[in-house]
This record gives C-alpha cells, sequence and structure tokens, in this order.
C-alpha cells in the first residue's frame, strides 16, 4: 500500500487487505446523489466519507453555499446567504451563516468560489456537522476582469 499518507495504517473496517486485488467497499447515499468515480476506483481511506464508511449516514437538511475556505485538512467553510424580513419597514436586509463540512477526498480541487450541496449527518468533530455530496465548479465568463468591491 503505497497510498497511505498517515502514520498509522489506514484501512477499511471489514475489508480483508489481499496482495491480489484490494477490495474496495463503497456506498450509495441516496437522494439522488451519485457516488463520485474517486470513491469507487480511489486508494483513500477516510471514516468521516458518506461514500466509503458505513458510519457516516446522510439524513435530515440538504443544503447548498458557496465555498469560502478550504484551509483546514479535508474540511470547508461554506458561506450561506439569505433575506430576513424586517416587519417595521416592510423590507429586507441581507444575512449569512458560515458552515463547517467536511470534505471527501472524492472530490479533488474544490476551490473558493465553487457552489456545493451538502449534506447534515451525525457530528464528526465540534463544528462539522455537514458532508460535501456534490461540487459545482465556479464558471468564469469571458476574461477577468478587476472588481473594485
Amino acid at each position: 500500500m503505497d497510498h497511505q499518507t498517515e502514520k498509522a495504517f489506514q484501512s477499511q473496517a471489514g475489508i480483508f487487505q489481499s496482495k491480489k486485488k484490494p477490495v474496495r467497499w463503497y456506498n450509495d447515499v441516496g437522494l439522488g446523489f451519485k457516488t463520485p468515480k474517486e470513491a469507487i476506483e480511489g486508494h483513500y481511506v477516510d471514516k468521516k466519507c458518506p461514500f466509503t464508511s458505513a458510519s457516516v449516514s446522510i439524513r435530515g437538511r440538504i443544503l447548498t453555499g458557496v465555498v469560502m475556505s478550504t484551509k483546514m485538512k479535508r474540511t470547508i467553510t461554506i458561506r450561506r446567504e439569505y433575506l430576513h424580513f424586517i416587519k417595521k419597514y416592510n423590507r429586507f436586509e441581507k444575512r449569512h451563516k458560515n458552515l463547517a463540512a467536511h470534505l471527501s477526498p472524492a472530490f479533488i480541487g474544490v476551490q473558493p468560489g465553487d457552489l456545493v450541496t451538502v449534506g447534515q449527518c451525525r457530528p464528526l468533530s465540534k463544528t462539522v456537522r455537514f458532508n460535501v455530496l456534490k461540487v459545482q465548479k465556479k464558471v468564469v465568463k469571458g476574461a477577468k476582469s478587476f472588481a473594485k468591491f
């Protein structure tokens, strides 16, 4: 296994490590989300990935947001913007919430600005309760230009 990156040996639970062709276990999370090709054919081991771990199931809310930060290891920060109605002035104000989500190694090359769909799961850490299910790359229209704000 030359795909090991951690100090401790990583293996999928319940899968026998043979010398011939290693068997890879993967899962369909349901709800109309396809299992990524990298999760089926890849060699990574992630116990918090909903596609390759039996201990994480998607249930509850399905949310979308824009990736703000990818600085953490296997975790991203998502910004969700919404409008809040102020009854006194009969108008809306913009508000936002930041959300931490686990990013499986199945999704390669996620950049800030990409649109992601996340699903709720069990608590994975102190702040992470969501898992990335789908990534839509940011589309750049025309030549890049300077934006003042």
